[in-house]
């Protein structure tokens, strides 16, 4: 384990010069102080996790000192928000501290979020508040315990800075891991403004860090879009498989590493509906759940354009073209594993697609569902599950057609069967309401709820004693929280 003066830096980005980002100090809170950490992102660097308690920790990572060796960066790009295309945008609120590699030699990029104004924020006053913060750490550690690729968080740090929003808060950072922060928007701020050798030295840096095997192929960059289309593919198959909404899906919140990216107004799902909006600035639905698939498809098209100068159309075509195959099979492989089961038979999409509807109709729970269904034996758990649906005929039919598809299935025993199930449908997800329930005792100064939901989101999957409150249903107040860009 590594003191925290004992960070490796080696500042790639950075070396690629004015072009690509601007030299920004962060602006340091008010009396910092550590609100949660994550022991597993903290292991990405090396660090015991002990140190998060220390003075020098929330000092360090609320703005108040850096490293020597520390190369702060506020990066420039552009992006299609909604899709209207925005020329200008960068990190209004973000700082790229620097790049840090551990033991193993994986580069961790260690971005400050909430550091103050820099060039790109576009008069806003560059900070976040305490509910944003601890909704994106809480959302990033989660979606990589469920398996979702994911940026990290590692640390939010609380403060007595006011901070204005539709009413004064207090301000805070949260400090998100990830290999790269480069997004979509990058490489479209570049074609746009017509500067093609910074666009080819970005793709080069993209290629030569990030998609390395790519550079044996005959064609390098095409390589790495293919390679793109298909990690977004399956992200976004995670994303529909688990009830996850991003709510803000431009191409400048798109990681060009295929990790989930730039949270804002997200949720999962409590009542399956699929054409549930999260963010209550959507009034077009354009970022609604069932529409994230197309938007995936219509931002890498983006992308797809902003790479013309090295890729022939003919073969971005053909590329674009493998996203909606490989998002079914990602997605039809998951919902089998989650239904429990282990072969493959022609009418499983179908049988998936039953349940759904019939779950829309009668508002289910979406994730209680799937774990109730690997509690027991087939034949037993659908009979128990039948009282939550309004259209018992109906669901009494996909149940028969259920219970048959597993008993072909295989010859695994009960044990088996649930021990598979439960590997993969979680007990525990990161619903609105908890998140609200443990951002208001933090901001009455207690943060003990945050630091023990987190603890408990990280291990989705196991039955957690003395937790079952974390795995109900929501009250109907949670059911209906407004959450905004803003939050």
């Amino acid at each position: 384990m590594k003191a925290l003066d004992e960070l490796t830096f080696d500042n790639r980005f950075a070396r690629l010069g004015d072009a690509f980002s601007t030299h920004v100090l962060p602006e340091p809170l008010d009396e910092p102080r550590l609100v949660v950490a994550s022991p597993a992102a903290m292991a990405l660097l090396d660090l015991d996790p002990a140190l998060a308690e220390t003075p020098v920790f929330a000092e360090l990572f609320g703005g108040h000192t850096l490293w020597a060796e520390a190369e702060p960066r506020a990066m420039v790009y552009s992006g299609h928000q909604f899709g209207g295309y925005t020329p200008q945008l960068g990190d209004g609120r973000g700082l790229l501290l620097g790049e840090v590699y551990n033991a193993a030699g994986e580069h961790w990029d260690l971005h400050l979020k909430g550091a103050g104004q820099t060039p790109y924020s576009r008069m806003g006053d560059g900070r976040a508040v305490l509910r944003s913060s601890i909704r994106e750490f809480l959302a990033s550690e989660a979606l990589h315990a469920l398996g979702i690729p994911s940026s990290r968080a590692l640390c939010v740090i609380g403060s007595n800075t006011p901070v204005w929003r539709e009413k004064q808060e207090r301000g805070a950072m949260v400090l998100r891991l990830a290999n790269s922060h480069i997004r979509f928007g990058h490489f479209e701020y570049f074609y746009y403004t017509k500067k093609p050798e910074q666009q080819a030295e970005l793709a080069e840096h993209v290629l030569k860090l990030h998609y390395p095997e790519c550079r044996e192929q005959p064609e390098p960059y095409l390589a790495m879009f293919r390679e793109i289309v298909e990690r977004n593919a399956e992200m976004i198959a995670k994303w529909q498989a688990y009830g996850f909404c991003h709510g803000v899906m431009n191409t400048d919140n798109m990681s060009i590493l295929g990790i989930t990216f730039d949270f804002g107004p997200f949720a999962f799902l409590d009542d399956f509906d699929a054409h549930f909006i999260c963010n209550h600035s959507d009034h077009e639905g354009r970022y609604s759940f069932s529409n994230q698939v197309p938007i995936g498809q219509w931002n890498l098209s983006a992308l797809a354009q902003a790479l013309t100068p090295f890729i022939s159309v003919d073969a971005l075509k053909e590329a674009l073209g493998l996203y909606l195959p490989l998002y079914q099979a990602h997605y039809l492989d998951l919902m089998r594993r989650r239904l429990g089961l282990t072969t493959a038979e022609d009418d499983d999409q179908a049988l998936v697609e039953r349940l759904l509807k019939l779950m829309q109709n009668s508002g289910v729970d979406y994730t209680l569902f799937f774990r109730r269904l690997g509690d027991e034996p087939a034949a037993l758990a659908v009979t128990r599950l039948r009282d939550d649906f309004v259209d018992r005929a109906g669901f009494d039919a996909w149940a028969e057609v259920y219970t048959a598809r597993i008993a072909r299935d295989g010859d695994d025993t009960e044990t088996q069967r649930r021990a598979r199930m439960h590997a993969v449908n979680p007990l525990y997800i990161l619903r609105n309401y908890l998140a609200q329930n443990a951002i208001t005792a933090a901001e009455s100064g207690d943060y003990s709820e945050v630091r023990r939901l987190h603890e408990v989101l990280s291990k989705p999957f196991e039955e957690q004693a003395g937790m079952e409150q974390y795995a109900q249903r929501p009250p109907d107040w949670g059911k209906h929280l407004e959450i905004s860009c803003s939050s």
